[in-house]
């Protein structure tokens, strides 16, 4: 198998629950080479989302489409980012010093925060979705999610790793990604934001800044906390930078 394939495939199993060939001689770092492909796994997420999203709109009316939607990606990555900010917010808005916030990161459990975090994320995402025409809600969708695992690839590059290496579930992605490994995520994510840009180019652009902001605030707030990023901050950019892009979106996209 090629190994841009393979590594392709790779992003797609940890990614997602999508079926994926057996990889053949699979090697430790290859999930860290394959954080490249990221944003297009992303995209891949959103386009099969926003189909649902336009199927069902020919069927239902008010907020029923816009749920289903969310509900197939979150279906297709087996909540992957979901968790990732439940953890994160319970930890990071319970612990009082580093080591007890990654403690609670790591406790299957969640919290009140974690609750909460989670609610409010559905919520927004889907009275965004609900609001906006649906396809230009459609286009937002593969936007937001290509962008949002963009920008838990740039967080991986700028912030250390702050969790115990030796406990860590996966060690390559905790060593980090190249220069150029963010530079082709960032093609991939710019790819899936230009289909937004072309049907409506003011709200993309405002919607990019807003989830980058809201992303980097996540991400400082890691360094902060604890030190750098370990995955269940990653989780949570990306579900910030999908937030922030679509709330703005809807707000801008009928104008």
């Amino acid at each position: 198998m090629p190994r841009q394939l393979a590594l392709f495939l790779t992003a797609v199993q940890f990614l997602t629950r999508i079926p994926v060939p057996t990889l053949h001689d699979f090697q430790p770092d290859w999930i860290a080479r394959s954080a490249r492909y990221f944003p297009l796994v992303g995209g891949l997420v959103g386009l099969a989302s926003a189909i649902v999203l336009i199927a069902a709109d020919r069927v239902w009316t008010g907020v029923l489409p816009a749920m289903l939607a969310t509900a197939a990606g979150i279906l297709m990555t087996g909540a992957f980012h979901e968790d990732g900010l439940a953890d994160a917010a319970d930890g990071l808005g319970g612990g009082q010093t580093p080591e007890r916030r990654l403690e609670i990161m790591k406790d299957s459990r969640v919290g009140t925060f974690g609750v909460l975090a989670l609610g409010l994320a559905l919520a927004l995402k889907v009275a965004a979705l609900g609001q906006t025409p649906v396809w230009l809600a459609a286009a937002a969708l593969v936007a937001a999610h290509a962008g949002g695992r963009g920008a838990a690839v740039v967080v991986m590059r700028v912030l250390p790793y702050a969790g115990d290496r030796a406990w860590t579930k996966v060690k390559p992605v905790a060593d980090g990604v190249t220069t150029g490994e963010v530079i082709i995520a960032a093609i991939f994510a710019a790819a899936a934001l230009a289909l937004a840009a072309l049907a409506a180019p003011l709200a993309t652009l405002i919607a990019l800044v807003t989830g980058a902001v809201a992303a980097v605030i996540i991400a400082l707030l890691g360094r902060r906390l604890i030190g750098g990023w370990v995955g269940d901050t990653l989780g949570a950019c990306e579900q910030a930078f999908e937030i922030g892009f679509l709330v703005a979106f809807a707000a801008l996209a009928a104008f």
